[in-house]
């Protein structure tokens, strides 16, 4: 017999109920999470965004005294209009945890004339035909900001003829570059480093220095950039004083030629601390940057609205819906006015407790006795999330007696000792920048060597980790650091 209910059927997929939990940040929380982000260099920027996008935020003090703000808090009673969730109360207006003093100075941008206007100013005090003047403005627009042309000549061929009508070879922009080789910075559209040097070594007055020199870097450029200097001697048939003075001679030369210019695709970064550290009579004292962090208020004009609106006895509907709007941008100011106040707390938290981990380090500026430190650590601490952590370090910089650091350079992770200390590794890299500053310069450590240095200094360490540090350091190998 069928079933009078067919859809119970075993066959039937089985409905089961099941619980999911979700945690969703609420507008407020992820505007804060934004703000966190923010290095205070662009928190001005953010402010005067806010502010023009909202107007029932305002900076700088309430035009009314405090006391009329008291009352007027007391006054509004807009139970006619807005439910009990909704009321307006009394907000703390100001930003706090800046200090008042002259942080507040414009920060001057470096105005000067870029390497390719300079370059130009020159081309302009040189006679040659208009053809080979619109030729060189060509390789002077493919110079790059080190001072180099990177662009192949026939490539610069067919960027004429399209660019700028101008039928020409690769033999004639060959002859227009050597004039613009002669321009000053000496080096200057070089097509590569050996190039480079010897445009600057012909410019200079000849000697016999000079001269072996101009011969090692035309003939022997291989071997001077391995540093196989036996062989060059060898070759040459020089003593090896001669060879340090010719080496020292080409030491003089600029590899980069343009890189003492602005080179006006951007402009120079300044680092604006968020945080600082003054040791006050032995006690270190964390300040926040108070740069860029206007006072924020509610508009007194939005405020006298809202009491307007209340006191008046009319409740159309126009009425309702424009105190709904004043209602949603004054809501919208507060989050915007505590969330930067979260900001502050949430920061100097955060560098408190950098502060009061890595205290030894910030009290005597000694890079070796930076503790090893994650982020879970400081989350630990402060009893933030890691993500929160992370916001804050990312980007932010603390000024202290020693130099202004970035907050993500304090982070590294340990390394164990032969004794079962944990170091940071930080403190490990700087051992190995002293041993490499240290050695002798004519038989340089090779890894194997610095990496025995270590453990005998009680650092347990593989030689493929001490490379590793080595190439974070930017420090070459053994065979490029050899002097004579």
């Amino acid at each position: 017999m069928l079933s009078a209910y067919p859809y119970k059927s075993r066959n039937m997929l089985k409905q089961k109920l099941g619980q999911k939990l979700q945690q969703k940040l609420s507008p407020q929380q992820i505007q804060l999470m934004k703000l966190l982000q923010v290095p205070t260099a662009s928190l001005e920027q953010r402010v005067k965004e806010e502010l023009e996008v909202n107007p029932a935020l305002d900076e700088g003090k309430s035009e009314e005294n405090n006391e009329e703000n008291n009352e007027s808090s007391t006054e509004i009673d807009l139970t006619d209009y807005l439910s009990e969730d909704d009321g307006v109360a009394a907000y703390k207006l100001r930003t706090s945890n800046y200090r008042d003093s002259d942080d507040n100075k414009t920060i001057p941008i470096p105005v000067t004339k870029t390497f390719h206007e300079y370059l130009v100013q020159q081309l302009g005090m040189v006679a040659m035909p208009d053809t080979d003047k619109i030729i060189a403005e060509q390789i002077i627009g493919s110079i790059d900001d080190d001072g180099y042309l990177r662009r192949d000549l026939e490539a610069i061929v067919d960027d004429l003829a399209f660019s700028a009508n101008v039928e020409t070879n690769e033999f004639e922009v060959e002859r227009v570059l050597k004039d613009v080789q002669q321009f000053d910075p000496g080096g200057v559209g070089a097509r590569d480093l050996q190039e480079c040097l010897l445009i600057q070594i012909s410019k200079k007055t000849s000697n016999k220095y000079l001269n072996i020199a101009e011969d090692i870097l035309e003939n022997h450029f291989e071997e001077f950039s391995k540093k196989h200097y036996t062989k060059i001697s060898r070759q040459l048939s020089i003593t090896e004083e001669e060879l340090k003075e010719s080496i020292n001679e080409v030491l003089k030369l600029n590899p980069k030629p343009g890189s003492g210019y602005s080179s006006g695709a951007k402009v120079e970064n300044y680092i604006i601390p968020d945080f600082i550290i003054v040791n006050d009579n032995g006690m270190l004292k964390l300040n926040l940057n108070g740069k860029n962090a206007p006072e924020l208020r509610i508009s007194d004009s939005y405020k006298s609205m809202m009491r307007e609106y209340a006191k008046s006895k009319v409740k159309d509907r126009k009425q309702k819906e424009a105190i709904q709007f004043i209602k949603h941008k004054i809501d919208s100011a507060k989050w915007f006015i505590d969330a930067i106040r979260q900001r502050q707390q949430t920061m100097y938290k955060t560098m408190q407790a950098i502060l009061d981990y890595q205290y030894t380090y910030f009290y005597t500026g000694d890079k070796t006795r930076l503790k090893p430190m994650i982020l879970k650590d400081i989350a630990e601490k402060t009893g933030l999330d890691i993500s929160t952590i992370s916001r804050v370090a990312n980007s932010k910089y603390v000024q202290t007696e020693f130099g202004t650091f970035s907050l993500k350079s304090f982070f590294s992770e340990s390394l164990s000792t032969q004794s079962g200390e944990e170091v940071s590794t930080r403190e490990v890299k700087e051992i190995l920048k002293t041993l490499i500053a240290d050695e002798n310069k004519r038989k340089p450590l090779s890894d194997q060597k610095l990496t025995e240095s270590l453990t005998e200094k009680g650092y347990n360490i593989a030689r493929r980790t001490v490379a590793k540090y080595r190439e974070q350091l930017n420090i070459p190998v053994a065979r490029l650091r050899k002097e004579l």
